[in-house]
């Protein structure tokens, strides 16, 4: 699944806040609530216009692109 599938970016949606795709939930109430250790599925239960297929394929893409040897090699240029 592509990221532009998942993620939504409109200025008349939330000032152009990066929303899930057919909702209005800022993707970043993700990343809070699972900061918070709120579960995954309490998460699509108090935001039920999220899909569920939707947070699984974005924390995929989280996940690959934050583990990529190329993502790391930058990130250790950059702090030098």
């Amino acid at each position: 699944m592509k990221i532009s599938e998942i993620i939504t970016i409109d200025p008349e949606i939330l000032g152009g806040t990066p929303v899930f795709a057919g909702s209005r939930v800022p993707v970043w109430s993700l990343f809070v609530h699972l900061e918070k250790g709120v579960s995954l599925e309490e998460f699509l239960e108090d935001f039920p216009s999220v899909k569920h297929e939707y947070v699984v394929a974005l924390l995929e893409i989280v996940q690959q692109t934050f583990s990529s040897e190329q993502m790391l090699r930058h990130f250790y240029e950059s702090a030098a």
